[in-house]
């Protein structure tokens, strides 16, 4: 699988986007690595809050509202999905398929 990846540098000085990055690598299935990134705010012994964004979007569609959740003592955990965000993105349309 040709993956494609956008440098950290592109999303440097995001506006209310003050989050520690945290990846995963998940094994795609034919050799290669996808790398996943997720924010992971607040306490770890909290509530969780999982944030899922539609298409097409990420998780700094909640950059509102992360620091509210944690404030309110929630753990937010908003992943990027696989082709948004800082997460890497499959090349070939067929990648991005249930099967795979």
């Amino acid at each position: 699988m040709e993956i494609l990846r956008t440098p950290d540098a592109c999303f440097a000085g995001l506006l209310d986007y003050p989050f520690e990055p945290h990846y995963t690598d998940i094994d795609a299935g034919d050799g290669s690595t996808l790398r996943i990134h997720h924010l992971d705010e607040g306490d770890r012994n909290a509530p969780i809050v999982l944030c899922l964004h539609g298409q097409p979007s990420w998780s700094y569609l909640y950059r509102k509202m992360v620091p509210l959740l944690v404030k309110a003592g929630l753990r937010v955990i908003a992943p990027d999905l696989p082709g948004y965000g800082k997460s890497d993105k499959p090349a070939s349309r067929e990648d991005y398929s249930y099967q795979r």
